[in-house]
């Protein structure tokens, strides 16, 4: 999974500037403001949870392939995909039906770092 984790990391990182300075340069003046700051928090959250799950590969890596951190990491590449994912699409002018859509994935997002504490308190280190 370190792998997997370490790819997905680097892809959500590039693909989160790239759709940042989309949404900074091109949707400005494009899409109403809450669209527009709806799609950045798409982007920041995105960012952050990048980052999480390269932190997630390092511990696997360290801790070794724990099922609390292929959890966490799965659960953190799910939520940016829906949270992150329903925001964009929202944004661009997607059907409504995808607002429901961005809780779950906030949801799989606070899952992954529910799953990152167990993993923490059950090491001994």
């Amino acid at each position: 999974m370190v792998k997997v984790y370490l790819l997905l990391a680097a892809l959500f990182g590039a693909s989160g500037v790239a759709l940042g300075a989309f949404g900074a340069h091109g949707l400005r003046g494009k899409v109403a403001e809450p669209l527009l700051e709806a799609y950045k928090t798409g982007v920041q959250y995105q960012m952050i949870h990048a980052l999480a799950l390269l932190a997630v590969a390092l511990l696997i890596q360290n801790w070794g392939d724990r099922l609390s951190l292929t959890l966490s990491g799965a659960f953190f590449v799910f939520g940016m995909v829906f949270f992150s994912g329903s925001l964009y699409a929202l944004a661009l002018g997607g059907p409504r039906w995808l607002g429901p859509i961005t809780p779950i994935g906030g949801s799989l997002m606070i899952a992954g770092w529910l799953a990152l504490f167990i993993a923490a308190a059950s090491t001994p280190k």
